[in-house]
């Protein structure tokens, strides 16, 4: 009877095409996952049968609709899994990835398949074939992509191939999976409340309703966030419970036993590689920059060689200026890394009597979302929120919101889940649940997954500044998803370079503190008052502080990332730390005080998030980021002529043209570098 009532076998009924939670349960998923492969199997076999002449109508078409019931369970099942896991979901995650992996090379690998959009391609390169741009651009990245994934390799070779992405596929997984675990194995017991004292009301309560709902009641519990620094180290006075949470949050997959990562570390790295050689390329590296904005690992090097020797003298200089600090105090001792926030406050208010815990009052979860995030949208884009109580996520703590333009029209679904929990992995992401597509007709849903701890019943939920960074961060991913409107499936919403999907979001950072939607904000939870204009002044005055730091993290991450993925298929690493240390010394980041932003073993992004050699597009992509908020500034900011402009010209195009060139087409020129030098004090 499952199968007959199965909610993924037909598309929903539910405004915008919502899946339908309420009637999803555990058992509809594999079932659905069969059948939406072997369908989409159906349907590319009857591509390749059809002998009439090739054309784009008969091949890219039916490929761009193919696999409907695949992706409507996909897209739930890896939300769920992500943000609301369980046994069964890790279970059935595990299972699934070698499936998919095959399913996914039976497509790519498709000797009938790529001959036809070769042809497609070659077709295009000796004439006008009289179809749109985006058709042509289509042809182009499906012949791109299918070329660098091996679809030209003998027979022999696939096979190889086809191996090397299923063990890939398990072995990303397990390392999901094991960092969940356990980042919930360490997070920090804290038995008296006197430990606590720095935190906020709302934060000790959330750690004592975090710790009742593992049955330690009366005790305190500090869970553990994705990077390496924890948002609570700049505020507890307790340096003995600063080092314990420092120290469980960098000793995640080290510890031996069936959660240690680095085997799985080792083994990635060499598989990759030696996928990578086998598709011709040096490294893992080459082979994923081939197909970015990059193109090669050497423009990357290029840029982050760049940036580190500054950004690691200015972190020096910043140790100094703690170091000072501590031995003028009573009890002099050398600065430690878990040390580092807690110090940084204070020089930050003794230089520029910024206080940030003193801004929590001011950041109200709910505040910062509807007079904030969502007003600043609606200023720039005329776009208006409107929660639909009646329309239900994957979790109870997800909830709906309808956006529409400013004449009514719809735009989609927006749905937030801001709280952390056990089952939610660490960090912060958007999904997209219904990609928009004027072929298939589909609108869209979009979502977004914070990790904000949840205080008790009764308390406000205040953010962190570098919370509400996130918030607006993770927004702009969503509007990319809401505004693209494209024709074809593949180019829906934030389906563009990974070394450009991150700029929207940068860009969408700068309304934050921009003036008017601070304003209206920033106002204090329990009395109304606006934030003190002077602090608003001195924020903005102590912008590129501890830059240095932030900087030199990152970077130690990003180029972390490259070297690992730059080994070659003979190399043999067999010790993850030591690698990791010969790595950042090797750029002169290895400065112990400042750790880098993730360590291999729990570094989520490049072992199991998709970012792999993909890390430094952050900051690839800041440089065009940079020099968008120098052109907003210029020319009026926060304006309805400035966000159509935005909207129509770069958000709304999606993947649909190469990102540059739509760069270009909305700057009228490239970026610049010096903006985002400027901005982190690097110049």
């Amino acid at each position: 009877m499952v199968d007959s009532v199965n909610p993924f076998f037909t598309v929903s009924t539910l405004p915008y095409q919502l899946p339908p939670f309420r009637d999803i349960t555990d058992a509809h998923y594999r079932p659905a996952f069969d059948r939406g492969i072997t369908q989409q199997l159906g349907e590319i076999d009857a591509i390749t049968a059809d002998r009439d002449p090739v054309t784009f109508e008969n091949t890219m078409i039916p490929l761009e609709r193919s696999g409907a019931v695949l992706n409507r369970v996909a897209t739930v099942f890896f939300n769920k899994s992500s943000s609301d896991s369980t046994d069964f979901t890790n279970a059935l995650e595990e299972e699934l990835a070698p499936l998919l992996a095959a399913h996914g090379d039976a497509i790519r690998l498709n000797p009938a398949l790529y001959a036809r959009i070769t042809t497609l391609h070659e077709q295009g390169r000796d004439g006008d074939q009289g179809l749109s741009a985006e058709a042509q651009y289509l042809v182009e990245r499906y012949f791109t992509e299918f070329t660098l994934a091996g679809a030209g390799l003998s027979e022999t070779d696939k096979e190889v191939l086809r191996e090397y992405n299923k063990r890939l596929s398990t072995l990303t997984t397990r390392f999901e999976k094991n960092l969940l675990a356990d980042t919930n194995d360490l997070a920090v017991v804290v038995d008296t409340l006197e430990e606590l004292d720095g935190l906020a009301a709302g934060e000790i309560s959330a750690a004592a309703a975090a710790a009742a709902e593992r049955g330690l009641e009366g005790k305190y519990l500090l869970t553990l966030v994705l990077p390496t620094s924890h948002p609570y180290l700049a505020d507890l006075t307790n340096r003995h419970l600063r080092e314990r949470l420092l120290t469980a949050s960098r000793a995640r997959g080290i510890r031996g036993g069936p959660h240690d990562n680095r085997a799985l570390v080792i083994e990635i790295t060499h598989v990759r590689a030696e996928r990578a050689r086998l598709l011709g390329f040096a490294s893992h590296a080459a082979y994923v920059t081939a197909d970015e904005t990059a193109k090669t690992p050497d423009a990357i090097a290029d840029m982050l060689g760049r940036l580190a020797p500054a950004a690691a003298r200015n972190a020096r200089l910043e140790q100094a200026d703690l170091q000072t600090l501590v031995n003028d105090g009573a009890a002099p001792f050398t600065i430690a890394a878990h040390d580092w926030a807690f110090y940084t406050e204070k020089v930050r208010q003794q230089k520029f009597d910024v206080d940030t815990a003193a801004m929590r009052p001011y950041f109200e979860l709910e505040t910062v979302l509807r007079d904030g995030v969502f007003f600043a949208a609606e200023k720039l884009y005329g776009i208006t929120f409107t929660e639909r109580p009646d329309l239900s996520g994957w979790h109870a703590e997800s909830r709906v919101f309808e956006v529409a333009n400013e004449d009514g029209s719809p735009v989609g679904l927006y749905i937030g889940d801001f709280y952390t929990r056990d089952s939610k992995r660490g960090g912060a992401w958007m999904n997209p649940l219904v990609s928009q597509s004027s072929l298939l007709g589909t609108p869209t849903v979009v979502c977004n997954n914070l990790n904000v701890a949840k205080p008790a019943v009764g308390q406000a939920t205040l953010l962190s500044f570098d919370q509400v960074v996130t918030l607006f961060h993770e927004f702009g991913h969503a509007l990319h998803g809401l505004f693209a409107q494209v024709t074809y499936p593949k180019f829906a919403g934030t389906n563009v370079y990974r070394d450009f999907v991150e700029f929207p979001s940068q860009v969408n950072e700068m309304w934050m503190l921009w003036p008017e939607v601070l304003a209206n904000f920033a106002r204090h939870y329990e009395t109304g008052e606006a934030m003190p204009q002077q602090l608003v002044d001195r924020i903005q005055a102590s912008a590129t502080f501890n830059e240095g730091f932030a900087t030199s993290e990152y970077l130690a991450a990003a180029l972390l990332d490259q070297a690992w993925h730059l080994i070659d298929a003979d190399a043999a690493v067999t010790d993850v730390a030591e690698f990791e240390a010969s790595a950042l010394a090797a750029v002169g980041l290895d400065n112990p005080v400042v750790p880098t932003r993730y360590a291999s073993t729990y570094f989520a992004h490049t072992f199991s998030g998709g970012y792999d050699a993909g890390y430094y597009s952050y900051i690839w992509s800041e440089v065009l980021d940079a020099d968008t908020v120098e052109w907003f500034t210029q020319n009026g900011g926060l304006t309805r002529d400035n966000g159509d402009r935005f909207r129509s010209r770069l958000l709304g195009v999606g993947g649909s043209m190469d990102p540059l060139e739509a760069y270009v087409n909305w700057r009228g020129r490239p970026a610049r570098i010096e903006p985002l030098l400027e901005r982190r004090g690097l110049n």
